[in-house]
């Protein structure tokens, strides 16, 4: 007999695990109407049976034992937003194992472990889905996986972290400090208590890998991301990139050429003419470039509780849509390039550079002597008073090789009359 209903194993009870609770119950008729079976949560995992929600729910739903979940026969999906490493590898790798299709949006457990998972689910005929993983709500993954299938992805740029752009924006449009507009974005909840993982850039290095997981179908992990965060960024640094034509937002950048990968998360200095230079605030974007289709733009609310809970539901109605057809687990590409990162002699950028150097005759001389001795070519200088005896020296390189960037920067600061380097940021100057 055809199946009427769908029961799912909700992981978590969170901000996204209420969110998720309140789309299915509320939108049960439109779930019915696209999939042709009912929706029901059959089981919520929980550590506090007790703790207040933000969601009403019968408490016979609720457990704190995993296995209500996991070895319940009737419980066909897993839907797992409880976040971390471990025990949600374990969670996810039994449900599978267990036949069971499997949604999540756990970015910390895919940019490590999504190439493990993956091929498991593939082997086993099971679903597994992560839109919500990466962006919000911006169904950025699916057209990777589905509209980009055809084409060949050379480069994806983005703004992935919306607590970084949202302390960036103020920087730089109202003139706030970096301590000021982080207790700013704190207080008005888009920043945590503790944001190391957001102003660091970690959180985006995470969201970078299964980026670059899926658009180059190679295993990249969090690991093979270089990555510098926003604490370092200051109001003159916001100034200076006006002057330049240019505003500073915290980037990924994963980049193909010739097989080789290039996949870092920095702040860096963008023309203001650029799509991305105007995503403000909270909201995330992402520019791909494929070599049929060209420069395309993906824009949408990063976080929150709704526009994360639409992927994650989004997802779970492909799953009982694969259902209906039986063919659940084909869609899977598990990667299958071999993983090949680019060297520092590989890695190609520009670099602006903001020096304290002594005001004397032959400084700029000697700094282009190491300049040239590097094979770096400057596109811009100024020298612009500072203090006493003391000038500021901006600079911004041509392209070169990353190598050849580093060995400038470690002789300029051996050098006597240099009393500071106090900024460097990456230049994008477009595809």
């Amino acid at each position: 007999m055809e199946k009427k209903r769908v029961k799912v194993g909700l992981m978590g009870l969170g901000t996204v695990g209420s969110g998720v609770v309140r789309l299915i119950e509320g939108h049960q008729e439109d779930l019915v109407k696209q999939t042709g079976m009912a929706v029901e949560i059959a089981k919520i995992l929980v550590r506090d049976l007790e703790k207040p929600r933000s969601v009403s729910v019968l408490p016979e739903l609720l457990t704190n034992r995993p296995e209500d979940l996991l070895d319940d026969p009737e419980i066909d999906v897993i839907v797992e937003v409880i976040g971390g490493i471990e025990p949600a590898r374990q969670y996810v790798l039994e449900a599978i194992r267990k036949g069971k299709h499997v949604v999540t949006a756990n970015k910390d457990l895919l940019s490590i472990h999504g190439a493990e998972l993956l091929s498991e689910a593939a082997g086993r005929g099971c679903d597994l889905y992560y839109e919500a993983s990466v962006g919000g709500g911006i169904p950025i993954l699916r057209a990777l996986a589905d509209s980009f299938s055809s084409d060949r992805i050379t480069k994806m740029m983005g703004i992935v972290n919306g607590t970084t752009n949202y302390i960036l924006t103020k920087m730089s449009q109202h003139g706030m400090a970096y301590e000021q507009a982080l207790a700013e974005a704190q207080e008005k909840g888009f920043a945590e208590a503790d944001p190391t993982a957001d102003v660091e850039g970690l959180d985006a290095a995470r969201k970078m890998a299964i980026l670059g997981t899926l658009g180059f179908h190679m295993n990249l992990v969090f690991d093979d991301v270089r990555v510098r965060g926003i604490t370092q960024v200051t109001r003159e640094d916001m100034n200076y990139a006006r002057q330049l034509g240019y505003t500073i937002k915290l980037l990924g950048i994963a980049q193909l050429d010739d097989d080789l990968v290039e996949i870092s998360v920095e702040p860096t200095m963008i023309p203001s003419n650029h799509p991305l230079a105007a995503v403000n605030d909270e909201f995330n974007a992402i520019y791909v470039y494929g070599r049929a289709v060209g420069e395309t733009m993906f824009y949408g609310p990063g976080a929150g509780e709704l526009p994360t809970a639409t992927a994650v539901v989004a997802d779970l109605v492909t799953v009982v849509k694969n259902m209906k057809l039986g063919v659940n687990g084909r869609s899977i590409v598990a990667p299958y390039r071999p993983k090949r990162l680019k060297t520092d002699e590989q890695i190609e950028m520009k670099i602006f550079l903001r020096l304290i150097a002594e005001d004397k005759a032959g400084v700029l001389a000697r700094m282009t002597q190491i300049l040239a001795r590097h094979d770096v070519s400057l596109e811009r200088i100024l020298q612009l008073p500072y203090d006493k005896d003391v000038s500021e020296i901006v600079v911004v390189t041509h392209t070169a090789p990353k190598k050849a960037l580093d060995a400038v920067m470690g002789e300029l600061e051996a050098l006597e009359v240099i009393r500071e380097i106090r900024s460097r940021y990456r230049v994008e100057g477009g595809f």
